[in-house]
């Protein structure tokens, strides 16, 4: 029979931005990393236009392509396997023109609830950059801009963006709904009834290879 899998705690920041943009999300151990990157385009807010890749340590892992024959495949890559306890970390890189990296963290592994769907959104802040906008240093210009009606170019980076951006929109509850519909999970019994309570989680107790012996 197999096994239920374990439930990873992640924290993914990008890189380079202040102040930070960042989500901290609940996926499944035995996803492959192809299904995490679609997860993270959409629980950041990309629009999957460009190619990425995860870096692992002295790994990296990726589209199968012959312009890239040292990048492993990341549909036969599982998470667990990259990601075995809690503090470990990876890259997932995203457009390699702007260079996006997004510093991604193990925080807690724990075990699946009764009922629980994932992934799922349980914080974050702030709202992911424009595609195209020219990286870390193209995003603070843009802002600056954006901040200026007198600018040159206001007019111009506005239309650009679709009209209006604000860079401190984010709603956790808007990505759920997302990935699940109106389903939420549901609070411990004798927590409020709110929909942005979490339930409580077990943590797992991780034993080395040593102790397993």
């Amino acid at each position: 029979m197999k096994s239920r899998a374990s439930i990873y705690e992640l924290k993914v920041t990008l890189r380079d931005i202040r102040p930070p943009i960042w989500r901290r999300i609940r996926v499944r151990s035995d996803i492959t990393l192809f299904k995490l990157h679609t997860i993270l385009q959409f629980v950041m807010g990309w629009m999957d236009g460009h190619m990425h890749q995860f870096v692992a340590k002295a790994k990296t892992y990726g589209r199968v392509d012959r312009e890239f024959p040292e990048c492993e495949n990341e549909k036969k890559a599982l998470l667990s396997q990259v990601l075995r306890r809690p503090k470990d970390s990876f890259v997932y890189e995203y457009d390699f023109g702007d260079g996006w990296e997004h510093f991604v963290v193990l925080e807690q592994v724990l075990e699946a609830e009764s009922g629980g769907k994932y992934p799922y959104v349980v914080d974050g802040k702030r709202a992911c950059p424009p595609e195209d906008c020219g990286g870390a240093g193209g995003y603070e210009r843009l802002l600056e801009i954006l901040s200026n009606p007198r600018h040159t170019e206001h007019a111009d980076m506005v239309e650009g963006v679709g009209g209006s951006f604000d860079p401190d929109a984010f709603d956790r509850d808007e990505i759920n709904r997302g990935f699940h519909g109106g389903w939420y999970l549901p609070p411990p019994a004798d927590a409020p009834r709110s929909k942005m309570v979490l339930p409580r989680q077990t943590k797992l107790k991780l034993t080395s290879a040593r102790s397993r012996r």
